[in-house]
């Protein structure tokens, strides 16, 4: 990579980090298993019909397992499941083997994180964008539990003032 791809680059995630972002819990159940990961990147696409859209790293076994299981649900977090968050980043994978332990389900059939704002979605399509798969989902059901969400912003969580 160039030095001035390296700025670019740079620049690009410094701009970013200034941008607060909903913390996601992306989890998915079906022929693959179930999987669960953390994410920022999480977008509505539309109303009509309810679409919404996911980025995952095309390296990781949740965009495989999302687009094998068909199925996927984005869990926004409420403001204080900074544990959750921290669980499905991976922070704890030394010491559980299955990021679910102990976490709380409302359906276990297609795992909802109690206390989250839920889209239950239906995989329509899945574009390869640089390292990244971009995932559309037809929203099947949609469910706005938790008040304030948890949010990311700078590099660390954060709450939501209004």
């Amino acid at each position: 990579m160039s030095d001035l791809n390296k700025q670019h680059r740079q620049a690009f995630i410094t701009a970013m980090r200034g941008v607060a972002h909903s913390v996601c819990v992306v989890t998915t159940q079906g022929v693959n298993g179930r999987a669960g990961a953390t994410v920022s990147a999480f977008s509505s696409v539309s109303a009509d019909p309810p679409t919404a859209l996911i980025c995952l790293n095309s390296d990781t076994r949740i965009a495989t397992d999302v687009v094998s299981n068909g199925f996927f649900n984005i869990n926004i977090l409420p403001e204080a499941a900074t544990g959750i968050a921290n669980r499905f980043a991976g922070m704890d994978d030394e010491t559980v083997q299955d990021r679910f332990d102990g976490i709380e389900l409302l359906d276990a059939s297609y795992p909802v994180l109690k206390g989250a704002t839920l889209f239950h979605c239906q995989v329509q399509e899945a574009i390869t964008a640089g390292t990244h798969k971009v995932i559309i989902g037809l929203v099947l059901e949609s469910e706005q539990v938790a008040e304030r969400p948890l949010m990311y912003f700078n590099g660390a969580y954060c709450k939501v003032d209004v």
